[in-house]
């Protein structure tokens, strides 16, 4: 059973910074192209972005370049996710998984979640 357990979050002010971390247990980690989601109050879970196993390659949607950076250590089976900039629109509760191929297909592949860690930027 493969278990995501999610950290980091917190209140920041727009502007801020936060640095979100997974550590993923249960599965061969570096089997897998992972990825963070998140979903804001009364709206659907969203795909933020990806990373490859071997890290050579990520994606983001566009509401987050250039702002966010994905990383992974495959090593302690654990894939980070650094904001910055943040602003209230990233008001969220985040979630890592799996991603299923290619790279920007956006559907999680792991069929369950972790508890996700909430993100609170104020205006």
């Amino acid at each position: 059973q493969v278990q995501l357990v999610e950290s980091g979050g917190g209140l920041v002010q727009a502007g801020g910074s936060l640095t979100l971390s997974c550590t993923v247990s249960g599965r061969t980690f570096s089997n897998y192209v992972m990825g963070w989601f998140r979903q804001a109050p009364g709206k659907e879970r969203e795909f933020v972005a990806s990373i490859m196993w071997n890290s050579d390659s990520t994606y983001y949607v566009d509401s987050v370049k250039g702002r966010f950076s994905i990383a992974r250590d495959n090593a302690k089976n654990t894939v980070d996710l650094q904001m910055n900039s943040l602003k209230p629109e990233d008001t969220a509760v985040y979630y890592c998984n799996a991603v299923r191929w290619p790279l920007n297909s956006g559907k999680p592949l792991f069929g369950s979640w972790g508890q996700g860690t909430q993100v609170t930027v104020s205006s």
